[in-house]
């Protein structure tokens, strides 16, 4: 069985996730967190340390949920940005993650679940450009961030568009399609 404690543990992440997708790091409050998840904030920062603690928490576990899911294959990568496209599609709250992320620590320290990451991700696009598998017109830093941006390009359209979007397949295949061109 387990443990109050991991429960606990469980219920701040989960609110806590809610809370930093819905307002950013500047703007959550850790007394929200608290009540929603039904403890004290001694608690949580027995747990968590701080605020940033727990942001990085929540956003390493998010990272984890979406390595999972997502994956990365150098010798597929229009399936990969496919895949991008339909996580980030199906959990909007993550891609909020990453945006405050980004927006609210560019000159933060890095956190090494990320830096990981994308280091294995520009390793294996360097070995598929050596095996002549991924075109050379990039560099892997180059390409990775043009396939992120193209597959996660519809979440920052224009409210005002939004009566002009497409269906969600069809926003799905422009991804797929636009990454394909690139490497072609």
């Amino acid at each position: 069985m387990e443990r109050n404690a991991d429960r606990t543990r469980a219920r701040i992440l989960e609110a806590a996730t809610e809370e930093f997708a819905a307002r950013g790091i500047g703007g959550a409050r850790v007394s929200r967190i608290a009540e929603v998840a039904g403890c004290n904030k001694a608690m949580l920062y027995a747990y968590f340390g701080n605020k940033d603690e727990l942001f990085d928490a929540v956003f390493s576990a998010s990272l984890d949920k979406y390595l999972d899911e997502v994956g990365f294959d150098v010798d597929d990568l229009p399936a990969y940005a496919g895949r991008v496209f339909d996580y980030f599609e199906a959990h909007p709250d993550r891609l909020r993650l990453s945006v405050w992320y980004r927006l609210e620590r560019p000159d933060g320290q890095p956190l090494e679940a990320i830096v990981a990451v994308n280091q294995r991700r520009l390793e294996e696009l360097q070995r598929g450009m050596r095996r002549r598998t991924v075109p050379r017109r990039f560099t892997p830093v180059s390409l990775l961030s043009l396939i992120q941006a193209i597959a996660t390009s519809w979440s920052s359209m224009n409210p005002e568009l939004g009566t002009e979007l497409p269906d969600a397949s069809v926003r799905r295949r422009a991804v797929v399609q636009a990454v394909e061109r690139i490497l072609s």
